[in-house]
């Protein structure tokens, strides 16, 4: 904003910006303006943002007609979403199959994650595009996407003989509901100092895996399912990893497809994803660092990967990181916590909660690591004009 504002002859420009509100100031010509505009439609864009990134570029050092920006505002604006509902709930389907994957999940719970998490994110898109109540939404399709998994997978154990191991698989299918770009962008706010923005995210975050947690409970409770993961695999080592490196790129490149980033954007992203995942599995199993350690060391390399390859292209580093550090949340010790809380187990909702929070943690401290290295205005506090600087205290 502050870029445009200098663009279009505004001699100074501040602005303020929550989660829902932009409130900002202009001062040009001697005296000034104050707006303030409100979003109540919540959602990502990582097309717009490279869009809207790309325009700004194009403007340093040039003066422009502020109705030229506003023009190309508006073009940017009616883009229309790149992927169509099918599309957006197929990737939705292979991206949560390859976490059913890398959680240990064999045949039976990625070929039923895959088609109980497309048809919940083809109900939650229409849900959204109909402007409904976001905690009802992620309620309504956590509860549909479970119910469908146990539908497919509780007939082939009464009549096929299939064993009761595959059942914790079920919570796979409601990883799409993850808000993984609000909750990083949130914890990059905090580290930022943008409390305001941080905190209104990680809130918003927080009722919305609430609100998944409920559905979770519910039908698992209803239909008397376990959340405990009991199957599990063996694999030669080599064979492991190759497939983990190929259900972390999937499953990266699927939720890049859910932030609507372009198939080049979700590529770059996935193969980011693929490394660092693969890298993090590598350092946890085979060379016992800790999870929190392997994970931030992950965020790292994945936020100095990213700006690298924004430098390259004409990408952001906010849309190739974010998907591809995505896939290192914990989602299913998240879910699986909350149905302990629900059912009074405190020792394993407790055990399972840490893990998720020292995780997110983690992935925290490695992107915000990753900026102050390649950003000075995250390393230093950049003086503001009009304002005196002030001696920190002690």
């Amino acid at each position: 904003m502050a870029t445009l504002a200098h663009a279009v002859g505004i001699s100074e420009h501040r602005a303020q910006v929550t989660y829902t509100e932009i409130i900002a100031t202009s001062y040009a010509n001697g005296t000034f303006r104050t707006g303030l505009a409100e979003q109540r439609t919540m959602g990502v864009n990582a097309d717009r943002i490279d869009r809207l990134n790309n325009l700004v570029a194009s403007l340093k050092g040039r003066t422009v007609l502020a109705e030229d920006v506003a023009r190309s505002l508006d073009e940017i604006e009616k883009t229309k979403p790149l992927y169509d509902w099918f599309l957006n709930a197929a990737a939705s389907g292979l991206a949560c199959a390859a976490f059913s994957f890398l959680n240990s999940g064999g045949w039976v719970e990625c070929s039923a994650v895959a088609v109980a998490a497309f048809f919940g994110q083809a109900m939650r898109r229409q849900m959204l595009h109909r402007r409904m109540n976001h905690f009802g939404v992620w309620m309504a399709c956590g509860g549909l996407a479970a119910f469908i998994y146990i539908l497919l997978v509780a007939p082939a154990q009464q009549f096929l003989g299939l064993e009761p191991t595959h059942q914790a698989g079920f919570i796979s299918a409601l990883l799409f509901l993850v808000p993984g770009f609000p909750l990083v962008t949130g914890i990059i706010d905090l580290v930022r100092h943008d409390f305001q923005g941080g905190i209104a995210r990680l809130t918003y975050v927080f009722m919305l895996l609430v609100s998944a947690g409920v559905a979770t409970w519910t039908v698992s409770t209803l239909f008397h399912w376990s959340v405990t993961p009991e199957y599990s695999y063996v694999l030669p080592l080599w064979l492991l990893y190759i497939l983990r490196a190929l259900t972390s790129f999937v499953a990266a490149f699927g939720f890049a497809m859910l932030f609507n980033s372009p198939l080049k954007v979700a590529a770059v992203a996935a193969m980011i994803g693929a490394f660092i995942n693969t890298a993090r599995l590598l350092l946890v199993n085979e060379a016992h660092i800790q999870v929190p350690a392997a994970v931030g060391l992950a965020a790292l390399a994945a936020g100095l990967l990213a700006t690298f390859a924004a430098s390259k292209t004409r990408f952001s580093r906010v849309t190739l990181s974010v998907p591809a550090v995505v896939i290192m949340i914990p989602g299913v010790p998240l879910y699986r916590s909350l149905t302990y809380l629900n059912n009074g187990q405190m020792i394993e909702a407790l055990t399972a909660l840490f893990t998720v929070i020292f995780t997110i943690v983690g992935i925290g401290i490695g992107l915000a690591v990753a900026r102050m290295l390649t950003d000075r205005n995250w390393l230093q506090e950049a003086p503001m004009a009009g304002v005196p600087a002030l001696e920190p205290l002690e």
